[in-house]
């Protein structure tokens, strides 16, 4: 029909180039008139989709990355060497307010230790890492510029399946040639599509926005856009077999993308919604439609929890919160991803075989709320609490100290991560924080320490020497 209608247009436009002049004798002076038909067919030419393009992509901007890393090789000669190494990484991201505040995807500047953005016409800033939250894969920079264009930010409420999806960003950099961000078309194909094999790292990619849009690399963190030139999501993967576009790409909703924002923003990290329940897994086989639509079960209450207060108890299923119905345990995962600390929220859950109504009022996850304990500058720490051992599923019986922030050197030079939970040092048993804290730094400059920690159920050790 589109293209039926320009077609139509056009003989329109010629026939009025035609129309206006009499018939005239033998000659007679012809009459001079401008020719309408450029006019014309730059109006044609002008749709939803370049509008659209016009408003937001003066934002896009693309974001270069580099990660120094420690190479160790193998000489039969010299032994092994170490040195350190520098790659590049490129993505996308766009600004949302006009002083220099850019959103983008959290995998994008991973493990980077210099961020540099550049702008439609070229102009590069160095930029500061406002905040950064890997579960929901969402980031935020600020460089030092004022007076920028601002993507306007819509909804990703209610969206239409089948909508114009526009998406905005830099795919494989400047190997273009140039600054100009590259622009792909398609249709919102799909919304509240929950990525079941999850990738590496502790993303969730639930209640995304599906679109046959072109994505690919690079376009990450770049804008999702809707006909009204409105970003309705963050660009973020693609599922392929070939590591290239295939018209399956998902993009973070934007409702969701600005709450993590706003908390970055203003606290440097996003603040994890939690109630204190676990929802039982919906089975391995995604294809059997009875476990994907028989809601969320309760298999987990955690002791002292807002869930516990609200008299939910396992083997409760979760049938509705606020709006969103819960066909399984990916809808439930979603909607935590959407609530805020603070909320009451009203839940729907099903018990011998009748409807309760309850009232939850979310809170912070137990450690973000715990006094943390901070270890020669490179570790902190905070008691592991029954909160927080039910939670975290920690097997360990006798306390321990669980580490909630360690240095990127730390991390690599011992083998230890956040969520690590230290259980023992040297033959010492660690009870809390305050102790794990007093026991290595009475080590320190003392020689060889070994530490015993668990992760997921396992117990491992690592071996290091502190130096004064």
């Amino acid at each position: 029909m589109r293209r039926a209608f320009a077609l139509a247009s056009l003989a329109c436009a010629a026939a009025l180039a035609c129309d206006g002049a009499a018939p005239r004798a033998s000659g007679a002076q012809a009459t001079t008139r401008p020719d309408p038909r450029p006019q014309a067919i730059a109006a044609q030419r002008r749709t939803a989709i370049t509008d659209a393009v016009a408003k937001v992509s003066p934002a896009v901007v693309t974001v270069q990355t580099e990660a120094v890393q420690r190479v160790t090789t193998f000489d039969f000669f010299s032994g092994s060497q170490s040195r350190e190494q520098t790659s590049a990484g490129i993505g996308s991201g766009f600004i949302i307010r006009a002083d220099g505040i850019i959103l983008t995807n959290a995998h994008v500047i991973a493990g980077a230790s210099k961020i540099s953005v550049a702008m439609r016409d070229g102009q590069t800033y160095s930029a500061k890492r406002l905040g950064s939250d890997e579960l929901n894969d969402l980031a935020v920079l600020q460089i030092n510029a004022k007076n920028l264009p601002v993507a306007t930010l819509g909804s990703s409420r209610q969206l239409l399946i089948g909508e114009w999806a526009i998406a905005i960003g830099n795919p494989y950099g400047f190997m273009l040639g140039n600054s100009e961000p590259s622009v792909t078309a398609g249709v919102v194909s799909a919304t509240g599509r929950n990525l079941t094999a999850r990738g590496e790292g502790g993303g969730v990619y639930v209640d995304m926005i599906q679109t046959d849009a072109s994505i690919n690399p690079g376009n990450s963190g770049g804008p999702l856009v809707n006909a009204m030139g409105e970003v309705i999501g963050v660009n973020s993967s693609i599922y392929s077999p070939t590591g290239s576009s295939v018209g399956l790409g998902f993009a973070i909703p934007i409702d969701r993308a600005r709450r993590v924002a706003d908390d970055l923003i203003a606290h440097g990290k996003a603040r994890q919604p939690w109630i204190g329940v676990k929802i039982g897994e919906p089975g391995n086989d995604p294809n059997d439609r009875a476990l994907l639509n028989r809601g969320a079960v309760v298999s987990q209450v955690t002791p002292d929890s807002p869930a516990a207060a609200a008299g939910i108890r396992k083997g409760d299923i979760l049938i509705r919160s606020r709006e969103r119905t819960l066909r399984n345990a990916y809808d439930w995962e979603a909607e935590q991803l959407d609530l805020r600390v603070g909320d009451e929220v009203p839940l729907t859950l099903r018990r011998g075989g009748r409807d309760v109504d309850v009232r939850v009022t979310v809170a912070d996850q137990p450690e973000a709320t715990a006094q943390r304990v901070g270890v020669l500058r490179d570790l902190e720490l905070v008691d592991v609490t029954a909160a927080i051992r039910a939670e975290r599923g920690i097997r360990n019986a006798g306390g321990g100290a669980l580490i909630v922030t360690v240095t990127s050197r730390v991390a690599e030079d011992l083998g230890i991560q956040n969520g690590d939970v230290i259980v023992q040092v040297m033959n010492t048993p660690i009870k809390d924080a305050r102790q794990a804290k007093a026991v290595l730094e009475a080590y320190s400059g003392k020689g060889r320490i070994r530490m015993f920690l668990e992760r997921r159920g396992q117990i491992f050790s690592t071996d290091f020497a502190i130096q004064q």
